[in-house]
C-alpha cells in the first residue's frame, strides 16, 4: 500500500535528538544506527512532506527547516522558518501549517517557496499538535500550556470554535470512521484521551490511560489507538469501536515513551525515549519490547519512514 512516490525507498527511522541537535537514523532490520547527521538547535520533530518526497526536520530553537532526502538518507541545505516546533499540511497541500508555539500562532506558509502567506494567532499558549476533518476543511488544534483546544477553518484560515479541555492536551487524531478527534491529555485526571466532538466542540467522552498521555498512533489496520503515556513508562492500547482501552504495554524498569510511528506492516511501534536517550521497538501483535536502541540526548518526535499512504499531512506522519 506505498504511494508510487516512496517506490524504492529504503525503510528508515530518523529520530531527532533535541539537545544533541542530531538526528540518528536507524536501520529498522537491524536495529543498527547508520548515520548521524547534525541539524539546527533543537530539532523537535522529523515531518514527511505532503507529497512524501522530502522529510524536514523542525529546528524549534535554530528557526530552521532541515530537509532531508528519503532516497539518499542525507540532508541538505536549512531552510530559514520561524518557530517551527511543528509542522503540518493541508489535506488539499496548498500550505504548509507551521506550529510556531513559542510565538502563539500558525504560520501558513508557501509547501515549495516557504513564503510566510498569513499567520493565525491562537488565543491560549502551547499550540502544537493538530488533525484535520475527513472533509479536509477544518483544523483541530491542542494549546498544551493553556488546557484548550481550537478550531481553524481552512478557507479563511480565522479561528471558528475553542474548547477547554483542561490539563495539557497534546496529540491530537481524528477517529478513523471522521466522527471525533481524540486528544492527548497528559496530566488530566492522572492522563488519558479526550474525546472532542468538532462539531459542536464539546468533550463527549474521557478515556483514562495513565500519567503523562502524550502521544497518539493508530493501528496500521485502524482497529485500534496506540498511547504513549511519557510519565508513566508505558503504551495503552485503547479499542476505536468501544472507546476502552484493552490492553496496557510496560516497560521493564520505566521509561518515556513519547513520539513516534509504526511500521509499514503493522508489526512494531516505534517511540522515542525522551528522557532515557533511547528508541524503544514495540512487538504490536503482544506488546513485547523488541529492542532498546540508544540515540543521542533528548530525542523526540521520531518518523518512520516510508509508510502506506497517499499523502501525508504532517507530524511524524499523519497519512491518508
Amino acid at each position: 500500500m506505498l504511494a508510487d512516490a516512496v517506490q524504492g525507498v529504503p525503510s528508515r527511522v530518523y529520530v531527532p535528538n533535541g539537545h544533541a541537535a542530531t538526528v540518528s537514523v536507524i536501520d529498522p532490520a537491524t536495529f543498527q544506527i547508520i548515520d548521524t547527521f547534525p541539524v539546527g538547535r533543537l530539532p523537535q520533530h522529523v515531518v514527511p512532506s505532503y507529497d512524501l518526497r522530502t522529510l524536514y526536520v523542525n529546528n524549534n530553537q535554530g528557526n530552521s527547516l532541515t530537509p532531508i532526502d528519503p532516497v539518499t538518507g542525507q540532508p541538505g541545505p536549512e531552510i530559514p522558518v520561524d518557530d517551527p516546533y511543528n509542522l503540518y499540511f493541508s489535506p488539499d497541500g496548498k500550505y504548509a501549517l507551521v506550529m510556531a508555539e513559542r510565538e502563539q500562532r500558525i504560520d501558513v506558509r508557501d509547501p515549495t517557496t516557504w513564503e510566510l502567506i498569513t499567520s493565525v494567532s491562537v488565543p491560549h499558549p502551547g499550540v502544537n499538535h493538530a488533525d484535520f476533518t475527513a472533509d479536509g476543511t477544518t483544523m483541530l488544534a491542542s494549546c498544551e500550556f493553556s488546557g484548550w483546544v481550537v478550531r481553524i477553518d481552512l478557507a479563511t484560515f480565522q479561528l471558528t470554535g475553542e474548547l477547554e479541555v483542561g490539563g495539557e492536551p497534546i496529540d491530537v487524531r481524528l477517529s478513523p470512521d471522521g466522527s471525533v478527534f481524540y486528544v492527548a491529555n497528559h496530566v488530566k485526571d492522572g492522563g488519558g484521551v479526550s474525546v472532542v466532538d468538532p462539531v459542536s466542540m464539546t468533550e463527549v467522552g474521557f478515556i483514562p490511560t495513565a500519567a503523562g498521555a502524550h502521544g497518539l498512533y493508530p493501528s496500521r489496520d485502524s482497529t485500534q489507538l496506540y498511547v504513549t503515556n511519557r510519565d508513566a513508562g508505558s503504551v495503552t492500547v485503547v479499542d476505536f469501536a468501544t472507546r476502552t482501552p484493552v490492553a496496557t504495554w510496560t516497560i521493564d524498569g520505566g521509561g518515556s515513551p513519547d513520539m513516534g510511528g509504526v511500521s509499514a506492516d503493522g508489526t512494531q511501534f516505534w517511540v522515542s525515549g525522551r528522557y532515557d536517550d533511547v528508541v524503544y521497538v514495540f512487538d504490536t501483535t503482544n506488546g513485547g519490547l523488541l529492542a532498546k536502541i540508544p540515540v543521542g540526548h533528548g530525542p523526540h518526535g521520531l518518523a518512520v519512514f516510508p509508510q502506506p499512504g497517499r499523502i501525508s499531512l504532517g507530524h511524524t506522519g499523519n497519512y491518508r
